[in-house]
């Protein structure tokens, strides 16, 4: 999917960006800037922020998200922050949306989470040598 990144008020760059779902950490979607002619540039989100941010505020922090307007829900504002850098992308909202919907079938929200075995990540958690307790 192609998106903006915003330089200025007149000025934008588009970026060819790939995104990612593995049903495996279903918690997560992969966004990777494919930047002609330099790096590739991978952040993780949160599939439930990312979702919330295109209707409406989402996110603190390196990570924040929210509607271009109210009125008008075409696209999105996403923020990525590191350090003392940050960059503003505009998000195209429904094939954005649309691809959000099947991850959701894949992984229906509150699922996430159903198929790890606690007891045996508890036992892990336990067993580190790195371990404290109170």
């Amino acid at each position: 999917m192609d998106i903006e990144r915003v330089l200025d008020v007149s000025a934008r760059q588009t970026i060819r960006t790939e995104f990612r779902f593995d049903s495996e950490a279903p918690l997560v979607v992969s966004m990777e800037f494919v930047i002609e002619g330099g790096p590739r540039v991978l952040w993780r989100i949160g599939r439930d922020l990312l979702h919330q941010g295109l209707y409406s505020v989402s996110g603190l922090g390196d990570v924040q998200i929210r509607p271009s307007s109210l009125e008008d829900q075409a696209t999105a504002w996403l923020q990525l922050a590191s350090g003392n850098m940050a960059a503003l992308f505009e998000l195209p909202v429904p094939p954005l949306a649309k691809w959000l919907e099947y991850t959701y079938e894949l992984v229906p929200d509150g699922h996430e989470l159903a198929g790890i075995d606690w007891d045996a990540a508890t036992a892990d958690l336990l067993q580190s040598p790195t371990a404290h307790s109170d």
